[in-house]
């Protein structure tokens, strides 16, 4: 085996390893809590961000007045242009590892090609089943004995529904949180 073939598979091979990381990461649980307080009386600012969930399409399924909780549920779709992006970034990268294996062992004939019809769909029903899922997102009311007029709470929840709420409620409630939605983890 030429030392081009070994690079060439050694290629392949970590594209592979990408797609699957990629896959993963994709359907990755972002669950994230953060408090936020509110300049406002909490009954206002409950009404407006339960309008705001339900127009979102998020159905209150529970909670607990003692504890003072609100639980909402959702179901999360999958992207179609997403899943058909990653079923062909799968078929392609199935072929180009047959072609690879081709080029090592010729005895094996056109058939390793083959491997880009089973990738391909793979790719695309993996993601597709992994990212399709029930999220929740929990409202916690937080008792702050120096200030009646103030809200605070505790939020539970993707971290991209947390950001929208953050980026479309921040001015209508005066909402104030320490940032840490929008700073990276890096």
């Amino acid at each position: 085996m030429t030392y081009s073939l070994n690079s060439t598979l050694l290629l392949t091979i970590l594209l592979a390893i990408g797609l699957f990381f990629f896959l993963r990461a994709s359907s990755k649980d972002r669950t994230t809590i953060v408090e936020i307080t509110s300049s406002q009386k909490p009954v206002e600012v409950l009404n407006i961000i339960y309008e705001w969930l339900q127009l979102r399409g998020w159905k209150q399924t529970g909670g607990d007045f003692d504890k003072r909780i609100l639980i909402f549920k959702g179901q999360v779709i999958s992207s179609k242009l997403l899943a058909i992006f990653l079923s062909l970034l799968g078929g392609f990268g199935s072929c180009a590892l047959g072609l690879v294996i081709i080029q090592i062992f010729p005895t094996l004939g056109w058939w390793p090609i083959l491997l880009g019809l089973i990738g391909g769909p793979v790719s695309g029903i993996i993601y597709s089943k992994k990212s399709a899922r029930e999220e929740k997102f929990e409202l916690r009311l937080i008792d702050r004995d120096d200030n009646k007029e103030m809200t605070s709470m505790r939020l539970r929840a993707h971290r991209d529904e947390l950001i929208s709420l953050e980026n479309e409620l921040s001015d209508r409630l005066d909402l104030k949180s320490d940032g840490s939605l929008f700073k990276t983890p890096i």
